[in-house]
């Protein structure tokens, strides 16, 4: 007789964690936002103890500063925080691009260019208006990370900083002139994989990043002069 399947428990933690970082991502919670403890409290019917837990665990993905006798703040986009993240990026998923190319199997490449046909199936994606891409297996950077199959790299990308990068893309990088652009590198990178071509993949990740790096320095630059 099989034992049924045991649910993962989704703790109280969990889902005010999951509702906020969504909200911080999407810009729901604007950047530089005091976050107030009491409020949140308030809001999710939630005890202080599981709150901080999430709000420390928040922390720790790097959406959430926090400044002594100040309280925390949501992190704020800048061009500084733009430039040091993306140098890390552009060498990491490159290394991700280097290495799926010999680890991921052939249906996994499979997936991941069925993956590029579900996105382009996207009437916005067609018109080049706009490449919304879901958190996690849709979308095509998570993929090719875990298809590196190296679990430090994945841990690094898909946790640590993976929430922040997505806060970017989001907020700054999934419309405008650069949508047809950057479907088609996309296209370029798993055609490299497929051909087992890793040193191409790395090449082509790393001008796929740097190319999305420089068009949210534009729009950045452009929020920030407006702002003063």
């Amino acid at each position: 007789m099989s034992l049924p399947l045991l649910k993962p428990v989704v703790t109280a933690a969990d889902r005010v964690l999951q509702e906020l970082l969504r909200a911080i991502v999407a810009g729901e919670i604007a950047p530089g936002t005091k976050i107030s403890e009491p409020e949140l409290a308030k809001r999710f019917d939630l005890s202080r103890a599981p709150l901080r837990e999430a709000l420390a665990r928040l922390e720790r993905c790097h959406l959430l500063e926090r400044t002594p006798n100040a309280g925390s703040r949501v992190v704020k986009l800048s061009t500084e925080n733009l430039l040091s993240l993306y140098q890390l990026r552009e060498e990491l998923e490159g290394l991700a691009c280097r290495l799926a190319a010999t680890q991921m199997s052939d249906t996994e490449i499979r997936e991941m260019q069925d993956l590029l046909d579900q996105h382009l199936a996207s009437q916005r994606v067609r018109e080049g208006e706009s490449y919304y891409q879901e958190a996690g297996d849709l979308d095509f950077h998570y993929r090719i990370i875990l298809g590196s199959k190296n679990p430090y790299l994945i841990n690094i990308l898909t946790d640590e900083l993976y929430h922040l990068m997505r806060m970017y893309r989001v907020q700054l990088g999934m419309n405008g002139p650069r949508v047809s652009r950057a479907f088609d590198e996309h296209k370029a990178i798993i055609n490299a994989i497929a051909n087992r071509d890793g040193e191409l993949a790395d090449l082509l990740m790393r001008r796929h990043i740097a190319a999305s790096r420089r068009n949210i320095e534009h729009k950045l630059t452009e929020l920030e002069q407006k702002g003063n």
